[in-house]
């Protein structure tokens, strides 16, 4: 089996991963990615999440969008970090796509 061949396989039988955005109880957004979006927002309302939730718990999961692989979804959340929040409310509230 070629290198190419095993690269092929491991895109097809790969999970997807997702984007994400939580609410923080002041209003701010966090934007992240993982394979399993809900678990990873219960570890962020847990304490053990990212440390952007310190000072601001973290109140909902509001925006979650699949991505076929990791590095896909990687790029995606450096395009919405990039965002404006007012462009954030406007994923939040589907309105739009980055």
């Amino acid at each position: 089996m070629t290198a190419i061949t095993q690269s092929c396989e491991a895109t097809a039988t790969s999970k997807p991963w997702f984007v994400y955005l939580v609410r923080a109880a002041n209003g701010a957004l966090y934007c992240g990615i993982s394979d399993d979006p809900h678990k990873r927002f219960a570890k962020h309302q847990s304490g053990k999440g990212a440390r952007f939730f310190a000072s601001s718990p973290a109140v909902a999961l509001v925006y979650v969008e699949s991505w076929p692989d990791k590095g896909e979804a990687l790029r995606q959340e450096r395009l919405i970090k990039k965002l404006r929040k007012s462009a954030k409310e406007c994923l939040v509230s589907s309105q739009c796509r980055p």
